[in-house]
C-alpha cells in the first residue's frame, strides 16, 4: 500500500483576513519583518494597509519590491543581502506567485549558505527557515500553501523548481478582496494557472484521495466562477470562489506535484520571460491530448467537474469532453491559441524539450515522455 504525506500551512481565509497579518507574525516570534512584494501590489494600496496592521503589533519592517514577473536569481540574492543587513527575522510575502516565490527563496538563503541554484531539485535545504507568512493577491499560483519556489536561473534562462517541505509557509492568509484590483488579463492568466494545477495534480502519479478531493472541487469552482471573475472585478462572489479554487488547487499540487504542462512551461517561461499562466493555458490542451491514454477514467471526472454532460456516453466520448471544456474556457477568456503568438521560434524547441524532460514535475506526469514526445507537443502548440 502506498504511503503518502499531506501537508499544509495554517490557513486563514476570508474577507478582511488581512487584519490577521500582524498578530500572525507576532505569535511566530517576529520582531523585524522583511516584506516582499511588487510595485503593482503597492500601487493598488494593499501594502499601505498591511503596514498599518504591522504597526498595530509594534513590528518593525523592511519593504522590498525589487522583483520582476518571473523572479530571477540575482533579484533573490539582492533581497537576501538586504534581509541580512537589516537584521530581519521573519518573511512576509504579499502578491502573486512571483512575490511569494521570491520571498520563499530569500527565506531559504537567509538561513542557508550558497547560491539559489544550489537548491534546484528536491529536498536540498539543510537548515530551518525563518518564520514565513504568505498573502496571495491573485488566484493564482497557490504558492502560499505549496512546497515549491520557482526562480529563474538567469545564466541558463531556465526556471528552476526548488521543492522542499521547508518551503511550506507557517501561515497563509487569503483575503478574496485583494483580487478586485487585478485586470482582466491577469485574472484570466492566473485563473488558467489554477485550472492547470487542479488538472495536473488530479492526474499526477502521486495523487491520493487526500489530494484528489481538492483537485476536483477546484475544477468545479473554476468552471462556475472563472468567467464571471474575469468579466467583472467587482463580482465578490466570483472572487471568493476563485480564491478558494486557487487555495484548494495549491494544496493539491503541493502534495501530489504536477506534470508535463509545468515541466514545459517552466522552460518556456524562463527562456521568453512569458506569463506563466498564459503559457500553461496554451500547453494544457496538447498535454491533455497526449496524456489521455494513461487516465481516461479521470478525464471523464474532469469533464463532469468542468460542466460537461457525460450521461449515456462511452468512456472515450465522455473523457474527450475534458479537452473540449478546457479549450472552450481558454477561448472564452481570449487566451492566445499558439506559442508562436508569445514569441516561440521553431529552432528553440530542441533546447526547450531537452530541459523540460529534466524538470522535476515531469516525474509525476501520468504518461512517460521522451524528448521527441515533448518536442512534438511544442510543435503542435506552435
Amino acid at each position: 500500500m502506498q504511503i503518502s504525506k499531506f501537508m499544509t500551512p495554517e490557513i486563514i481565509f476570508g474577507n478582511q483576513s488581512l487584519g490577521q497579518i500582524g498578530e500572525s507574525l507576532r505569535r511566530l516570534g517576529a520582531t523585524r519583518v522583511f516584506l516582499v512584494s511588487d510595485p503593482g501590489v503597492e500601487n493598488a494600496g494593499w501594502i499601505e494597509q498591511i503596514i498599518h496592521y504591522l504597526r498595530q503589533q509594534n513590528l518593525d519592517y523592511v519593504l522590498w519590491t525589487q522583483i520582476t514577473a518571473n523572479p530571477k536569481d540575482y533579484e533573490v540574492h539582492a533581497g537576501v543581502a538586504e534581509y541580512r543587513m537589516r537584521e530581519c527575522n521573519a518573511i512576509l510575502g504579499v502578491g502573486g506567485g512571483s512575490a511569494i516565490d521570491a520571498a520563499k527563496a530569500i527565506a531559504l538563503l537567509g538561513t542557508n549558505e550558497g547560491h539559489i541554484v544550489d537548491y534546484e531539485g528536491v529536498d536540498k535545504i539543510r537548515h530551518p527557515l525563518p518564520p514565513m507568512v504568505m498573502v496571495p493577491t491573485t488566484a493564482g499560483s497557490g504558492s502560499e500553501v505549496s512546497q515549491f519556489s520557482i526562480i529563474v536561473d538567469s545564466a541558463r534562462k531556465v526556471k528552476m523548481a526548488i521543492i522542499s517541505k521547508s518551503l511550506i509557509p507557517d501561515i497563509a492568509i487569503i483575503d478574496p478582496q485583494t483580487l478586485m484590483t487585478k485586470d482582466q488579463q491577469l485574472t484570466a492568466n492566473t485563473g488558467m494557472d489554477v485550472l492547470t494545477h487542479a488538472i495536473e495534480s488530479y492526474v499526477s502519479l502521486a495523487a491520493t484521495p487526500l489530494t484528489e478531493v481538492h483537485s476536483l472541487q477546484a475544477m468545479r469552482l473554476i468552471a462556475k466562477h472563472l468567467r464571471p471573475s474575469v468579466a467583472s472585478c467587482y463580482n465578490a462572489d466570483a472572487k471568493h470562489a476563485m480564491a478558494m479554487a486557487s487555495l484548494q488547487a495549491g494544496i493539491a499540487f503541493s502534495n501530489a506535484i504536477l506534470g508535463a504542462v509545468h515541466a514545459m512551461s517552466h522552460q518556456l517561461g524562463g527562456f521568453l520571460d512569458a506569463p506563466h499562466g498564459e503559457v500553461n493555458a496554451i500547453l494544457l490542451p496538447y498535454v491533455l491530448e497526449y496524456n489521455y491514454l494513461a487516465v481516461p477514467e479521470k478525464y471523464r471526472h474532469i469533464a463532469e467537474c468542468l460542466g460537461e454532460n457525460t450521461s449515456g456516453l462511452s468512456l472515450r466520448d465522455s473523457s474527450r469532453l475534458a479537452l473540449k471544456a478546457v479549450k472552450d474556457l481558454a477561448r472564452d477568456l481570449d487566451i492566445p491559441e499558439s506559442l508562436s503568438a508569445i514569441g516561440l521560434q521553431p529552432d528553440q524547441i530542441e533546447w526547450l524539450s531537452t530541459h523540460a524532460l529534466q524538470d522535476v514535475c515531469m516525474a509525476t506526469n501520468p504518461r512517460d515522455m521522451t524528448v521527441n514526445d515533448v518536442a512534438a507537443i511544442f510543435r503542435q502548440a506552435l
